[in-house]
């Protein structure tokens, strides 16, 4: 049973409303317009090389009729519960990754409230991390299928819009959680201070896309394993060093407004909400 008023209330009023609502309007896997040109960000830092060496060390899927794979299906069946609650409201809002809403989720991790603040560096610096993190997810996935729970159900809800063509993508490893957790450790680094609380929400988007059936529990964690690799490596180039010095400078700036968000109550409940 429901209770009278539930913490996706507030969420809808709060939380929800502080990005986009996450409510991603663009089609999964549809081409979504950066937060900069290519040229602008300078893609990635890693080389190419780099990338490939990280997706190549993502180990394999489970096989078909393994003991693991049945322990992810029903995993994945029990989230099924979650649909339409307060969990499943904060899933959508982490389906939204592009940098300069995706900073928005760790307003309540860092205490301060982004939306309406500009900040260039870090967002340039996000986009590179997500360029250089996805990018590496898609590669390993380029070297054994294994569908989405999206796609075995093709009539499963998703918490965002799905199209014929993403359901029948790959889902091992989760390029959304590889993304995720690189931006938890960016943020970690960004504000040591609440390095903790940024790696959870990094660590939680990736959750969130096996609440929304999106991914299996096994994709999730390859994507956050290969994620926190990826800042790994990146936060060892000079680059990197360089735009966080000037991310930390606009972060003392956000932080000076004395803006919060008024949706971290709801997102702090939600996230103790075991999952089933």
């Amino acid at each position: 049973m429901r209770r009278a008023r539930s913490t996706a209330a507030v969420l809808g009023a709060g939380l929800l409303g502080l990005t986009i609502a996450g409510c991603s309007t663009t089609p999964f896997g549809a081409p979504v317009k950066p937060a900069m040109t290519p040229a602008e960000a300078g893609a990635g830092y890693l080389s190419a090389a780099r990338v490939a060496a990280l997706a190549a060390a993502v180990p394999p899927p489970s096989a078909d009729g393994s003991t693991e794979q049945a322990a992810d299906r029903a995993a994945s069946d029990r989230y099924r519960v979650l649909e339409g609650g307060d969990r499943w409201l904060l899933a959508t809002a982490h389906a939204e990754l592009r940098p300069e809403l995706a900073r928005q989720h760790f307003d309540c991790a860092l205490g301060v409230r982004f939306q309406g603040q500009a900040t260039p560096r870090l967002t340039l610096l996000l986009q590179r991390v997500m360029h250089d993190a996805n990018e590496a997810a898609e590669q390993a996935k380029a070297r054994a299928f294994r569908p989405r729970p999206v796609g075995v159900d093709p009539d499963r809800p998703a918490c965002q819009r799905v199209t014929a063509a993403s359901r029948a993508s790959a889902s091992y490893p989760s390029g959304s959680a590889s993304v995720g957790a690189a931006y938890g450790e960016v943020m970690a680094a960004v504000d040591p201070a609440h390095a903790q609380q940024a790696r959870e929400i990094g660590r939680q988007i990736g959750v969130s896309r096996a609440v929304c059936g999106m991914h299996y529990d096994a994709d999730v964690k390859a994507g956050t394993d290969l994620g926190r690799a990826t800042a790994r490596e990146i936060a060892a180039t000079p680059a990197f060093q360089d735009d966080l010095k000037a991310a930390r400078a606009e972060l003392a700036g956000v932080r000076r407004t004395g803006l919060t968000n008024a949706g971290c109550t709801a997102e702090a409940a939600t996230l103790a909400l075991p999952l089933p």
